[in-house]
């Protein structure tokens, strides 16, 4: 009988990160973890919210965190970090009466408290296993060097994210070795990527995320292994910006880490969805097997 956890995609997840949720979705059926929907979840807020206000944001989150309740679980995985961090964050804080309080005037149904957010990379590593996972490798990724980035909020603050190590966490290194992969030491696996400033400052992420992608390239990794879809689109889909403003030629794959998990698993290629990433990671990917083979 595979175990039960609640599932929040988090908007992304139903958007600009589809390939993310499609593939997060069949890799863990596949190693027998039943992601149960929340029924009308909404947005948790993500970065903006709590930049205008703490109660609002955290009224947010717990609106999900009650769905979760009234499905009588008391756990939800979700794949994206920043809804990791606003639903951990609205747990901690509506521990103090008085917030909850303010929190609760805002929600039709009061929060009731007790329910435990935590990362698909932290499901996978405490509900299945390593060993499960590697026993179900169909295809082991042998030849490809991977370096995983987790980006700086996975972890960070350990006070609150509880999980893995907070400046050399080992979770998604240790799933892709398990699958085959050689994971190469990736000095930079915490550094912020620049996050939200895409838009407002550019300059910002071209410098953070050209620095990350210099430090892959060095270590010589074939591809940048990921968690989060704001890192993902950084990374990915302003390569170019990145190359431009530093005169570089990167042409780095950057997929999602449940996305070389699905291929080890020998899910089918719509699930995994390579082809919404804007640097297709299948030659450097195809190379690499044919060889190791």
């Amino acid at each position: 009988m595979s175990e039960a956890i609640a599932y929040y995609p988090g908007c992304s997840g139903l958007g600009t990160s589809k390939e993310y949720d499609t593939s997060t979705r069949a890799v863990c059926a596949a190693l027998g973890l039943s992601l149960v929907d929340i029924p009308d979840w909404s947005c948790c807020g993500s970065s903006p919210a709590h930049t205008k206000d703490h109660v609002l944001s955290a009224a947010l989150a717990a609106r999900n965190l009650q769905l979760v309740s009234d499905m009588g679980l008391k756990a939800a995985a979700t794949p994206c970090p920043s809804c990791l961090t606003n639903l951990r964050t609205a747990n901690h804080r509506c521990e103090a009466a008085p917030f909850k309080a303010k929190v609760d005037k805002l929600l039709d149904d009061p929060y009731a408290g007790g329910v435990n957010a935590v990362s698909v990379l932290q499901a996978l590593v405490e509900m299945v296993g390593l060993d499960a996972v590697k026993s179900a490798t169909r295809t082991p990724l042998k030849g490809l060097k991977v370096a995983c980035y987790y980006g700086c909020i996975m972890n960070r603050p350990p006070e609150l994210m509880a999980f893995d190590d907070c400046e050399n966490p080992m979770a998604m290194d240790n799933i892709l070795a398990a699958m085959g992969a050689e994971v190469v030491p990736f000095p930079l696996k915490v550094e912020c990527c620049g996050a939200s400033y895409g838009i407002p400052r550019p300059d910002v992420v071209a410098k953070l995320s050209g620095k990350l992608l210099d430090a892959a390239v060095s270590v010589g990794a074939d591809m940048v292994a990921v968690a989060c879809p704001l890192c993902q689109m950084n990374l990915d889909l302003r390569q170019g910006q990145v190359n431009r403003a530093g005169g570089t030629n990167y042409r780095m794959p950057v997929p999602y880490f449940t996305q070389l998990m699905a291929v080890a698993l020998n899910i089918a290629d719509e699930d995994i969805g390579f082809g919404k990433l804007c640097v297709d990671p299948r030659p450097v990917l195809s190379k690499a097997l044919a060889v190791a083979d």
